[in-house]
């Protein structure tokens, strides 16, 4: 064999790669296909990313409602924090394409919803996770929340003995988020009727008390949980 050639065999023999990119006969080495994610490996993706987003927007929420915030600043975060919802809700809505049973994903659709003023589509987020799991608590406290802002007062009263009977620490959330209500209405009714205001008021004031004295007989030395 001429020794060019036998350089060339050589020289393709060692290297094929090369060898084949260079124009020889020689056959490249053949790549490893990477396993494909199933669906439900894409939908805890696409829930993950719009975890990120939802964390980014409550940050933003907090820096708002700090005391030193001024009234444009304030604005401008709260912008920014439904922003970051709206994108987080990109996400979810993917999540619970690739994986409809994923309770977690329209559970924190409903959130992002709710965080977004579109309480009806939260409402709906939140009722295909209990249809999926009806002891799912995190879903009941915050459509109860959702419940909430629609003035649907039985609706919360419902929600709260669930939670006081399945999750004691859901229930204290929901609390607070009923009493924070009852203040702001009481300055601001936004056509709230004063009666049934008032009713309600009353009925989050025994609920509070109720809820103090099952805390101090489960554990004398434990605060109030409100």
């Amino acid at each position: 064999m001429h020794p060019r050639k036998a350089l060339i065999l050589g020289f393709a023999l060692a290297f094929p790669g090369v060898a084949a990119a260079s124009g020889s006969s020689a056959m490249g080495v053949p790549r490893v296909q990477q396993p494909t994610a199933t669906p439900e490996q894409e939908a805890v993706e696409y829930y993950n990313d719009g975890i990120s987003y939802r964390d980014k927007a409550d940050k933003y929420e907090a820096e708002a409602a700090a005391p030193d915030t001024d009234a444009a600043k304030k604005a401008k975060l709260l912008d920014k924090s439904k922003s970051q919802h709206e994108s987080s809700i990109k996400k979810y809505l993917k999540a619970v394409a690739k994986n409809p049973q994923m309770v977690p994903a329209w559970g924190s659709l409903g959130y992002a919803y709710r965080k977004s003023g579109n309480l009806p589509a939260a409402l709906e987020a939140y009722d295909k996770a209990l249809a999926l799991e009806k002891n799912y608590t995190p879903a009941i406290e915050y459509r109860a929340e959702a419940y909430l802002g629609l003035n649907r007062f039985d609706d919360v009263k419902s929600a709260y003995m669930v939670l006081f009977n399945a999750d004691r620490k859901r229930a204290d959330e929901l609390a607070s988020a009923m009493h924070k209500y009852v203040e702001k209405r009481q300055a601001d009714p936004a056509g709230v009727d004063p009666a049934a205001l008032q009713d309600f008021g009353k009925w989050v004031a025994e609920r509070k008390q109720l809820a103090s004295q099952t805390s101090s007989i489960a554990d004398p030395n434990a605060p109030p949980r409100w």
